[in-house]
C-alpha cells in the first residue's frame, strides 16, 4: 500500500484538552482590579506610566492568547466529558474508523484504523482515498464510495487483495457523512474491516462441503431431498440409476411425481403431520427412469415438522431392489413384486386393527384420502356423519371373521361431493394379529357424476316428450279456434258488436300458439330453416337490439373473435336464443351490471377444457354470454332448463325463456353449458357445430328485399281429401275449402282415407292429412298411396317440425307442408299453391 505525507504534522490529530480553573481566573482579575487601585492611590502623576505599563503587559499577552488560541495551543473552558466517552468507545471500536475533512486531511483515527493500514502513529495515518491507488480493483471500490458520499448516501463495499509477495487479504470499506461541527466543518467518516479469516473459514466451511457433497454424490445409495413435491436435490448414485444426466436435475425443474409415479407419489407427498416431531416411513415401490422402464426400490424417508404441522424438506434414502440384486433371493424378489402390485393398484387398499384404525394403506389410498397411515386416524374417521354407522357395522363384521358384507356406498366427508364404495374382508388370523381387516375402496364420484347426468338427460327427455305431446294436442284445439275465428271474421263487418269479441279470441289464441311453439322448441319438434349464418355480422346486427332490451342502467360489451368460422341455423331461432339470454341476464341485475357476450373458435384439441358440458371433440363456435347478477343457486341449477320453471313472480314469466334456448341449441346439434356462483354472476356457453361446405352446395345468397304481397285469387277448382283425426279442425277445413270452391272428402283416419281412395278412384287431386293419426298416421299412408297413385299430391298438416315425421317417409318422396295451428288464409294457399304447381310443393 502506498503511504503519503498528508496530515502527518496535523496538531489536531489525537490532541488532550487543555484544563483551567475558574478561581485562577477570579484570582488573577483581583490581582489586576488590587494593582489599579494601588497605583491610583500612589496619585496620577506617579500611576500613569505605571499604568501605561500594565496595559502594555496585557495588551501583549492578550495577543499572544488570541494566537494561541487560533493555533489551538489555548482553549478555554472544561473539556466534555461525553466527547471524551466517545472517543474511548471508537478508540476501543474492533473496525478502524476514520474522520477525514474536504481537503483530504485526517482529522482523526482510531487505533484499529492505524493496526489494518500499517501506520506507526494517528500522525502519520493516510485517508483511504490515498491507501489502494496501486490496486485498480480496489480503487473503483474506493471512487464508488466516495461518489455515494458526494450523493448523500452512506454505502460498503468488500475489496480482494492480492499484491505480489504479499498474502490475500479482504477488507470491507464503507463511507458516511458525518455532522457538521461547530465550526462549520463538513467531514466523512471510513471504516475499514478486516474480513480475512471470516473469508478463509468460509473457504475452508465450502471445501468441507464440496468433499460431503462429493461424498454423498458417489455413495452406494440414492439420495434426494423434497419439499413441497419438489426436488431440491439428488445425487449422482440416483441420477444413474433413473438414466439422467445430472446437468438436467436444475432447481425447481423436477418433482417427486416425475419420478415416482401414479399415485405412489402421495405416500410422499401426504404423510400424516406430526407437529415437532419427525416422522420416518419405509416405503417399498417402483421408481420411474428416464426411458419410462420402473426401478424397484426401498425407500427411508424421513420428514420433520414445524409446530403447526408444516412439513419440511424431506431426506429420503434409496436402496436399489432391482432384478439384477434379486436374482439370489427368492424371497426379496416376491417382496419386490408384492410391493409393486399393492402399489399400483388402481383400487385404494388399507389393512386396519380391531379398532378400525388404518395400519398399512397402498399409494391409491393415500392419493384418495389424502395422506399416510396415523396411528390417530381411525377409517370410519374419513367418512362423512351419516355413513359411520354402516361403515362401523361392515367394519366389526370383518374383525369378527363373518362373511363379507355388502358395499357400502358413502361420501366422503373430507371434499364436499366426493363418494366411494368400501368393500370390507376379514383377515385369516382374525382379532388376534395385529392387521384384522383389509378395506378396498373405488371411488365412484365420477361414476356418481354420469349417473346424475344420465339422469338428468332422461328426465329432461322425458319432460320434452311430455310438453310435445300437449303441444300437438293444443296445437288441434288451437287450429280450430283460429279458424272458426277466422269465419267468423270473413262473414262479419267491423261495425258489428261481436266484431271486437271474436277478434280478442284470435289474438289470444295466436298467444297461446306462441307458447305452444316455444313448447316444440324445448322438445326439439319444431319448424326450422337452417342456413349458414356469419356469427359476427349476426350479432353486430343484434346489438342495438340489445342496448333497448338492456337498459341504461346494463353496459353491453360485445367482443368478437375474427375469422369465425361458419355455422347452420335458423337465424330466426339464433337471435331468438341470444335474446332470451340477455332477457334473462337482464333480470339477475336489477342493481345494474354488464353483460358481455363474446364469440370465439374452439378447436377439436381445445374441446377437452369443456369436457363437463359434454362437448365432443369437433370444431365448435362458442357463443357465450356472462353477466354480473345475483347467480344462480345451485339447488336449482338443473331446473332452469324445465318448462314453465320459473323464480319471478307470478305473472311475470312464463318460464318457457331457458327452456326455449335449451330446445333450439339441441334441435341445431349445439351443446348448451351454464356455470354460476352466488354474488358473482352467470355464464351461459352456446357451443354450435363448424359447418364445412360440401362442394357441391350453393354459396349463400343475400337475402331478397321484400315485395308487398299482391292481392291473389283465393278460389279454385278439384277434389281434395281431407285426412283428420280432430273433428273440430276437420270440420273447419271442410267447411274453408267448400267455401272457396273446392270439392272435399272427409276421412278419420288413414284407413278411412284408403276406402275413400278407393270409392272415388281418379277423383281425388289433392290429399290434405294430419301426421298424428290413430291406426295409420300420415306417412304410412302415404306409403300405401305411392304403390297405386304415385303422382298423387299430399299436404301434411302438423305441429311437429318437418324433420320429426320426413324420416318416415320413402326416398324421394315429395310433399307440402303446413304447419299447425294455421290460419284459413294460410290454409287456402296452401292448397291454392299446390293445386297450382305440377308437383306438390313445401309451403310454410
Amino acid at each position: 500500500m502506498d503511504m503519503a505525507d498528508g496530515g502527518r504534522d496535523d496538531p489536531t490529530i489525537d490532541r488532550t484538552e487543555i484544563g483551567g480553573s475558574i478561581r485562577l481566573v477570579l484570582l488573577v482579575a483581583l490581582a489586576l482590579v488590587g494593582a489599579v487601585v494601588s497605583l491610583l492611590l500612589l496619585g496620577r502623576d506617579r500611576a500613569d506610566p505605571w499604568i501605561i505599563g500594565l496595559l502594555t503587559v496585557l495588551a501583549v499577552v492578550g495577543v499572544f492568547a488570541l494566537f494561541a488560541y487560533a493555533a489551538g495551543l489555548l482553549r478555554f473552558g472544561a473539556p466534555d466529558l461525553r466527547d471524551e466517552l466517545a472517543r474511548r468507545i471508537v478508540d476501543s471500536a474492533p473496525e478502524g474508523v476514520s474522520i477525514v475533512d474536504t481537503l483530504g486531511r485526517v482529522l482523526y483515527a482510531n487505533p484499529r484504523y492505524c493496526e489494518i493500514t500499517g501506520a506507526a502513529s494517528p500522525q502519520e495515518a493516510r485517508p483511504v482515498e490515498r491507501l489502494f491507488t496501486s490496486d485498480p480493483d480496489a480503487s473503483e471500490a474506493v471512487y464508488r464510495l466516495a461518489q455515494g458520499v458526494r450523493e448523500g448516501r452512506a454505502s460498503n463495499e468488500e475489496v480482494r487483495l492480492a499484491g505480489p509477495g504479499q498474502p490475500v487479504r479482504w477488507l470491507r470499506l464503507g463511507a458516511r457523512h458525518a455532522a457538521a461541527s461547530a465550526k462549520g466543518v463538513r467531514t466523512t467518516v471510513w471504516t475499514v474491516s478486516d474480513l480475512t479469516r471470516e473469508r478463509e473459514r468460509q473457504e475452508s466451511a465450502f471445501l468441507e462441503l464440496q468433499h460431503a457433497i462429493d461424498y454423498l454424490d458417489h455413495a452406494p445409495a440414492g439420495f434426494f431431498s423434497a419439499a413441497g413435491g419438489a426436488i431440491h436435490y439428488i445425487n449422482a448414485t440416483l441420477v444413474d440409476w433413473l438414466g439422467y444426466d445430472l446437468a438436467e436435475f436444475g432447481p425447481g425443474g423436477l418433482t417427486v411425481g416425475d419420478i415416482v409415479p401414479g399415485p405412489a407419489a402421495a405416500l410422499l407427498t401426504g404423510m400424516a403431520p406430526l407437529p415437532g416431531g419427525v416422522r420416518t416411513e419405509v416405503l417399498d415401490l417402483d421408481l420411474r427412469r428416464k426411458n419410462g422402464q420402473p426401478l424397484p426400490v426401498r425407500l427411508w424417508h424421513r420428514v420433520a415438522f414445524a409446530s403447526d404441522g408444516t412439513p419440511g424438506a424431506s431426506r429420503t434414502l434409496v436402496v436399489n431392489r432391482s432384478r439384477e440384486d434379486n436374482a439370489a433371493d427368492p424371497a426379496r424378489a416376491a417382496e419386490v413384486r408384492f410391493a409393486r402390485f399393492f402399489h399400483n393398484s388402481p383400487i385404494a387398499i388399507a389393512e386396519v386393527d380391531a379398532e378400525g384404525r388404518v395400519v398399512r394403506a397402498n399409494a391409491m389410498f393415500a392419493r384418495l384420502f389424502g395422506g399416510r397411515e396415523d396411528e390417530r386416524r381411525r377409517i370410519v374417521d374419513l367418512v362423512s356423519e351419516a355413513a359411520r354407522s354402516a361403515v362401523e357395522l361392515a367394519l366389526a363384521a370383518a374383525v369378527h371373521g363373518q362373511a363379507p358384507a355388502a358395499p357400502v356406498d358413502i361420501v366422503l366427508e373430507r371434499e364436499g361431493g366426493r363418494s366411494a364404495r368400501f368393500y370390507f374382508a376379514s383377515v385369516e388370523d382374525g382379532v388376534a394379529a395385529r392387521e384384522a381387516a383389509i378395506v378396498y375402496v373405488i371411488e365412484t364420484t365420477e361414476q356418481r357424476a354420469l349417473e346424475a347426468q344420465f339422469a338428468q338427460s332422461q328426465k329432461m327427455q322425458a319432460v320434452g316428450q311430455l310438453a310435445g305431446g300437449v303441444a300437438h294436442d293444443f296445437n288441434n284445439v288451437l287450429t280450430a279456434i283460429i279458424g272458426y275465428s277466422d269465419l267468423l271474421l270473413a262473414n262479419a263487418r267491423p261495425t258489428d258488436p261481436s266484431f271486437q269479441d271474436v277478434m280478442q279470441i284470435k289474438q289470444n289464441a295466436n298467444r297461446a300458439a306462441g307458447l305452444v311453439r316455444q313448447l316444440l322448441a324445448f322438445s326439439r319438434r319444431q319448424t326450422l330453416r337452417p342456413q349458414v349464418l356469419r356469427l359476427g355480422d349476426v350479432m353486430s346486427d343484434l346489438t342495438m337490439l340489445l342496448r333497448r332490451l338492456l337498459g341504461e342502467t346494463i353496459k353491453l360489451e360485445v367482443k368478437e373473435e375474427r375469422d369465425l368460422w361458419p355455422v347452420k341455423a335458423d337465424l330466426n331461432q339464433f337471435e331468438q336464443v341470444i335474446v332470451n339470454l340477455a332477457v334473462n341476464a337482464r333480470d339477475a341485475m336489477p342493481a345494474g351490471g354488464t353483460l358481455t357476450i363474446r364469440t370465439a373458435n374452439v378447436s377439436a384439441a381445445q374441446s377437452a377444457a369443456y369436457v363437463e358440458a359434454g362437448l365432443p371433440e369437433a370444431d365448435h363456435v362458442l357463443v357465450e354470454v356472462a353477466d354480473t347478477g345475483t347467480g344462480i343457486p345451485p339447488a336449482i341449477l338443473d331446473k332452469i332448463f324445465e318448462p314453465f320453471f320459473s323464480t319471478k313472480e307470478v305473472g311475470k314469466g312464463t318460464g318457457l325463456g331457458l327452456s326455449t334456448v335449451y330446445g333450439i341449441v339441441k334441435q341445431t346439434g349445439g351443446t348448451l353449458q351454464v356455470d354460476s356462483e352466488m354474488g358473482q354472476g352467470s355464464v351461459f356457453r352456446v357451443f354450435l357445430p363448424r359447418h364445412v361446405p360440401d362442394a357441391a352446395e350453393p354459396a349463400p345468397r343475400a337475402p331478397e328485399p321484400e315485395v308487398p304481397p299482391k292481392a291473389t285469387d283465393l278460389t279454385g277448382r278439384g277434389t281434395l281429401l281431407l285426412v283428420e283425426d280432430e273433428e273440430a279442425v276437420r270440420a273447419f277445413a271442410a267447411r274453408a275449402l267448400v267455401s272457396r270452391g273446392y270439392q272435399v272428402l272427409e276421412a278419420g283416419s288413414g284407413v278411412e282415407a284408403l276406402e275413400v281412395m278407393a270409392e272415388h278412384p281418379g277423383e281425388v287431386d289433392l290429399i290434405l292429412s294430419d301426421v298424428v293419426m290413430p291406426e295409420m298416421d300420415g306417412p304410412t299412408l302415404l306409403k300405401e298411396l305411392r304403390g297405386t297413385h304415385p303422382d298423387i299430391k299430399v299436404i301434411f298438416m302438423s305441429g311437429y317440425a318437418e324433420e320429426a315425421f320426413a324420416k318416415n317417409l320413402p326416398e324421394g318422396a315429395n310433399f307440402g307442408f303446413l304447419p299447425k295451428p294455421f290460419t284459413l288464409k294460410q290454409l287456402i294457399e296452401a292448397v291454392k299453391a299446390s293445386m297450382g304447381r305440377g308437383e306438390p310443393g313445401r309451403t310454410e
